[in-house]
This record gives C-alpha cells, sequence and structure tokens, in this order.
C-alpha cells in the first residue's frame, strides 16, 4: 500500500511538473510574437553565449579529433586501411562526436550559468522588480536566451568541428606525414550533404534544450541563496539528459529517413 502511495505521489508530482514546463514552454512562443522584442539583450546573449564559449569549444573539439585519430590509427593500420583515418575521423565527428560533445559542453557551461543568473535574480527579487516597472521578464530574459541558444549551439557545433578536423591532422602527423592539403581533401570528400544536415538539425533541438532548461530551472527556482546552487545543478543535469535523449530520437529518425 506504502509503495503504491508513493508510486502516486511520485506520477502526480511528474504531471504537475510537465504542466509547469508546458504552461512556461507556452509563455515564451506566445512573448516571441510581442512587439518590442528586445534585440539589444538578444545581441549581448548571442555575444556570451556564443563568444564566451569559443575557448572550451575549441579545447574539446581539437582534443576530440586529436585522439580520435591516434586511437584509430593502429587498428587502421592492421587492416592496410591507414589511408581512410582521415576520412573516418571526419564522419565519426560530424556525425555524431562532435554535436553531442559540443552539446554536452554547452549543457554544461551554458544551462548552469542561465540557471544560476535567473535564480539570483529570482532570489534577489530582480524579476518582480521588472515586473513593477513595467518591463516583461519573460521577453527580456527568457525568450532572448532561449533563442540565443538555439542559435549559436550550432555554430558553435560548426567551430568544434574545424577544431577536431585540426586536431585530426596534428594526430596524424604524430607518427605519419601527411599534407594539409591532402588531409582536408580527403576528410571534406567523405562527407556528404545527408551527413551534415541531420546532424546541424539536431543541434539546433539541443541549444533549444539547453536554454529552455537553464531559463525553466533558474526562473521558477525557490526563494533563498541555496536555491540558486540546486537551480544551476538541476539545470546541468536535465539538459544533459535532453541531448541524449534528442540525439538518440534523431539517430533513429536519420537512419529511418536518410540512410535507408
Amino acid at each position: 500500500m506504502q509503495l503504491l502511495n508513493n508510486l502516486k505521489s511520485y506520477t502526480i508530482n511528474i504531471a504537475d511538473e510537465a504542466g509547469v514546463q508546458a504552461r512556461f514552454i507556452g509563455q515564451f512562443f506566445k512573448n516571441i510574437f510581442k512587439n518590442g522584442f528586445e534585440w539589444n539583450e538578444f545581441i549581448r546573449q548571442c555575444y556570451v553565449i556564443g563568444y564566451g564559449s569559443t575557448g572550451i569549444v575549441f579545447i574539446t573539439g581539437f582534443i576530440i579529433g586529436f585522439v580520435l585519430t591516434l586511437q584509430s590509427q593502429p587498428t587502421m593500420k592492421e587492416f592496410g586501411a591507414e589511408s581512410f583515418v582521415p576520412s573516418m575521423v571526419a564522419v565519426s565527428v560530424i556525425r555524431e562526436i562532435g554535436p553531442v560533445i559540443t552539446g554536452l559542453i554547452c549543457a554544461g557551461k551554458l544551462a548552469s550559468s542561465i540557471g544560476a543568473e535567473l535564480g539570483s535574480m529570482k532570489v534577489s527579487e530582480q524579476i518582480e522588480a521588472m515586473e513593477v516597472s513595467g518591463t516583461n521578464p519573460m521577453q527580456y530574459l527568457v525568450v532572448t536566451r532561449i533563442i540565443a541558444c538555439t542559435l549559436m549551439i550550432p555554430l558553435l557545433t560548426l567551430f568544434g568541428d574545424a577544431m577536431a578536423f585540426l586536431g585530426g591532422y596534428a594526430g596524424n602527423n604524430v607518427s605519419g606525414d601527411i599534407t594539409a592539403t591532402l588531409f582536408f581533401t580527403k576528410s571534406m570528400q567523405s562527407i556528404d550533404f545527408s551527413d551534415l544536415v541531420p546532424a546541424m538539425i539536431k543541434t539546433v533541438f539541443f541549444g533549444f534544450a539547453i536554454g529552455f532548461v537553464g531559463c525553466y530551472k533558474g526562473y521558477n527556482s525557490n526563494k533563498g541563496t541555496e536555491s540558486v546552487g540546486i537551480a544551476a545543478n538541476s539545470a546541468v543535469v536535465t539538459a544533459s539528459i535532453w541531448v541524449i535523449i534528442i540525439d538518440a530520437i534523431a539517430v533513429q529518425i536519420t537512419s529511418l529517413v536518410v540512410y535507408q
């Protein structure tokens, strides 16, 4: 009986949380089309989210390409297919590794920062002050950040993919000798339009999920300083889970639509 009561309570809590999130996302779409879009704040968020994340994406992308090349060379060499390493790295990075790793890195960096920022504003009653002063906090704080994430994550993914190619070239030259022209020619020849487009489409959903989760957790945090840390931590975990879920769904759809 206690187990059933706990299960019932857990189900009710999930349903309540889903309802609050549905109402929040409804307010987001409603405020997109309202007059007075905050262009200055949107551009500032694009700079903070995009340019502010290039450093960690550069390091991560380069290391991914470098390590993937070094790990693949011995195995490929056993089968006499060492010349296919650039193609293998390029396809792996473009299709799956680049988008997912960039999405997870940005989920950790951006979702936590957005959740902590909006959570601290909620705790210090700055959001209520904006409402009193006639400013629409949903339009100013939430809409700009979610759209900026949705736009910047695909661009950061392209940047990370380019750095992975650079890391792959560096890894190839650790134990071998290949010109930059030959390496990048082989890499680009192996990539089809059907590889790049699905990968970029799913990064748009990655960006939306990261921005939405960060804003939702911060905007709806409880009063008290402890809730800021809880909001930031919960945003990271939830956004990372959504990135993995979206990627799993995207892979299935792509396999059915594109690769069959």
